[in-house]
């Protein structure tokens, strides 16, 4: 087995009217994001560097957001997805590290809740996955509270060839 490592990038602007759901998990919060599905800002940098690793592109290539089918899904259906990708190539997920970059909601109580839904959606350890957060300090969109982005790294490991 070789390692691949993947990055992935998302961000989306807060929204009235919609839930605040990062990393499958909903977070009491005033305003949510959004998008074209749910907005989980987490899990799309997620799949982004999973795809990435895999050298399929990336989570717009697998769900273009022109879709229908895909308005206001729940965005644990596309991490199922890139799971299923990794496999299908016989791979295995090395580890995963999520940082979230917001300076509200506050992260770090929820995120047992979200390394373990993650875990729970990619079928691997919880000890595989990361999620931390960090604040942009007051600068630009994310510090203006205008929206929240997320950058994932993975590392998937798959047959030499």
């Amino acid at each position: 087995m070789i390692p691949r490592i993947g990055t992935g990038y998302d961000v989306h602007a807060m929204a009235e009217n919609r839930d605040m759901i990062i990393c499958g998990v909903k977070l009491p919060h005033e305003m949510g994001l959004a998008g074209h599905s749910d907005a989980d800002v987490g899990i799309h940098a997620l799949c982004d560097a999973i795809y990435g690793a895999l050298a399929e592109g990336d989570i717009g290539r697998h769900f273009p957001p022109s879709e229908t089918e895909w308005k206001d899904m729940d965005s644990a259906r596309f991490l199922r997805h890139a799971a299923e990708r990794i496999k299908a190539r016989g791979g295995k997920l090395a580890n995963a590290d999520i940082t979230i970059i917001c300076e509200r909601p506050k992260i770090t109580p929820h995120a047992p809740a979200m390394r373990q839904r993650l875990a729970d959606l990619l079928g691997v350890s919880i000890d595989l996955i990361s999620v931390k957060a960090t604040t942009s300090e007051r600068l630009g969109f994310t510090g203006r509270g205008e929206g929240i982005a997320a950058q994932a790294a993975v590392i998937v490991l798959v047959p030499e060839g």
